[in-house]
């Protein structure tokens, strides 16, 4: 398989690296750099596990090439939380319960962060709506919807 040579800053720390063409942002994240906080679901962008911000945004690392990461900023679940510090996000999430199996709440996590950093201030049905690309078999969603409205009330 073709390489390519990327520069990405994962967490704050740079990293050089030589990925595959074909190869996922996931795979380099979870294979490579051994963040796996990071889940493989689905595979396909459907159930949310793998998301990650790039630049801020929040990406399905699943779907995203890692030649896509060249001289982006990726942000994991690994690098929320400073010093044993919870961010006002997670702080939410174990406050209201959202946390079950735990197998995707890290990507509800950078997903709920995205939106705080943007000054999303939905109601609950738009938090429904700009959630819906996650999937969670444990919860039911209600626990998990209290606490985006919670972490987008905290300054």
């Amino acid at each position: 398989m073709a390489t390519k040579r990327i520069d990405c800053t994962v967490n704050g720390q740079k990293h050089s690296l030589e990925v595959g063409v074909g190869e996922s942002l996931l795979e380099v994240l979870r294979n490579r750099l051994h963040l796996t906080g990071t889940k493989k679901g689905c595979g396909v962008g459907e159930c949310g596990a793998c998301t990650v911000l790039v630049d801020g945004e929040a990406i399905d690392s699943c779907l995203f090439l890692a030649v896509w990461a060249d001289g982006k900023a990726i942000r994991t679940i690994e690098g929320e939380a400073k010093e044993g510090q919870l961010t006002k996000v997670q702080k939410a999430f174990v406050e209201e319960g959202a946390v079950q199996c735990g197998f995707c709440t890290p990507g509800f996590v950078m997903s709920v962060t995205a939106l705080t950093e943007k000054g999303c201030h939905c109601d609950r049905e738009g938090l429904k709506k700009e959630l819906s690309g996650h999937m969670c078999r444990c919860t039911g969603y209600h626990n998990i919807i209290n606490a985006a409205e919670k972490a987008m009330r905290e300054k």
